[in-house]
């Protein structure tokens, strides 16, 4: 018995969201639930995390700082400069008070899909990569191997993952979250261990 109303959360969902942010929504929703197939996860976990990572994307970035302010969110420099990157955050709220998620992992996948984060659970690094892979993103460079890694091995994938999106935003001298950084290291020390043993 499911204890999700995916559908249901579906439609109310497109209600807040552009065309093109529901279709990357619903490509997310879709990959996370193969990888979940391929690594073991629960696959309707995999889903609500990925239909919902982005429910706070489409709010008006003035907004997104104020709806943080007047619900105990925490914004740090790079958020409070980039408001953009609080859509994460507000997404796990907005999980929780609107949508009646209670698992705090699908509620923590949704808050760290954007910058990762150090020791991910399974769940999370399949929402972290499922929506850099989905089908209808086409820019970042090395999409067809991460793709591939994906499936094969998600520290690998993420690692890369990482390393690429840092390059570009050091090349775009955009908004860098510290959290990035430090999730970075930790999985490079892991890739590195890896080719060791």
């Amino acid at each position: 018995m499911s204890s999700y109303n995916i559908h249901k959360m579906q439609k109310k969902l497109k209600k807040y969201m552009d065309e093109a942010r529901y279709a990357h929504t619903l490509g997310v929703m879709y990959t996370a639930a193969a990888l979940a197939m391929c690594h073991g996860e629960d696959i309707e976990r995999a889903q609500v995390a990925g239909l919902l990572h982005d429910s706070a994307k489409c709010i008006p970035n003035p907004k997104k700082l104020k709806l943080c302010r007047q619900h105990g969110i925490t914004i740090t420099d790079a958020e409070e400069r980039a408001p953009y990157l609080l859509h994460a955050k507000l997404g796990a709220y907005i999980a929780r008070e609107k949508y009646h998620v209670q698992d705090k992992e699908i509620l923590s996948a949704i808050e760290c899909h954007t910058t990762g984060k150090p020791a991910m659970t399974l769940l999370e690094k399949i929402i972290f990569l499922s929506d850099y892979i989905e089908p209808l993103r086409s820019k970042a460079a090395n999409l067809a191997e991460i793709r591939r890694l994906a499936f094969r091995d998600l520290d690998e994938a993420v690692y890369t993952t990482m390393r690429d999106t840092l390059r570009y935003l050091e090349q775009e001298k955009a908004s860098l979250d510290r959290q990035t950084v430090v999730a970075y290291q930790y999985y490079k020390e892991i890739i590195r261990k890896k080719e060791e043993a």
